[in-house]
């Protein structure tokens, strides 16, 4: 449908752990800047986990989710294969996604990706996620993932709130 939202879901074959380290994470997220260069779609939000991640994603209007997804996916899978040495089906079946029709949906989605990692016992602050939107948002990194919209702003503050970090070394001359 033009102009939708989607929440956008894979898992691993057989709930396997593909993405449990740091560099398997790095790699799927750099296919996602690929897509990002190849086709036209806005990452609103997203969450990495070990073993699958979410998307708010909302296809360019000239262009397919479907492919969007089949392209992030097949190639991810490549380099998984090639970077273990294995061969054969990485992700367990085609996406999942539901269209996102109320910024009621819209928000729940949001919430439950920012949770994810929390409900799963790998940081105890949403907000300490690096693979996450919420993180990548407040960290100034918009390479990935959107700014969101002035209108969505007000629902969703923490992902439009920069963090500040000051580094608490001494100066080294």
């Amino acid at each position: 449908m033009c102009g939708a939202r989607y929440h956008v879901t894979a898992r691993a074959n057989r709930k396997e752990m593909i993405l449990d380290t740091s560099s398997m994470k790095e790699l799927f997220l750099s296919v996602v800047a690929r897509a990002k260069k190849k086709y036209d779609f806005r990452l609103e939000n997203f969450c990495i986990m070990g073993n699958h991640f979410h998307f708010v994603i909302q296809p360019g209007r000239n262009e397919s989710l479907s492919a969007i997804m089949q392209w992030i996916l097949s190639v991810f899978a490549m380099a998984y294969n090639r970077i273990k040495g294995f061969t054969g089906h990485v992700w367990g079946c085609r996406f999942f996604s539901r269209i996102l029709a109320s910024l009621r949906e819209l928000l729940q989605a949001f919430e439950y990706i920012d949770n994810n990692p929390v409900k799963a016992s790998q940081v105890e602050d949403r907000r300490a996620w690096r693979w996450g939107g919420l993180w990548h948002n407040r960290m100034g990194h918009g390479e990935l993932v959107e700014k969101p919209a002035c209108w969505l702003k007000p629902f969703i503050p923490e992902h439009d709130q920069l963090m500040i970090i000051y580094n608490a070394a001494p100066y080294i001359s």
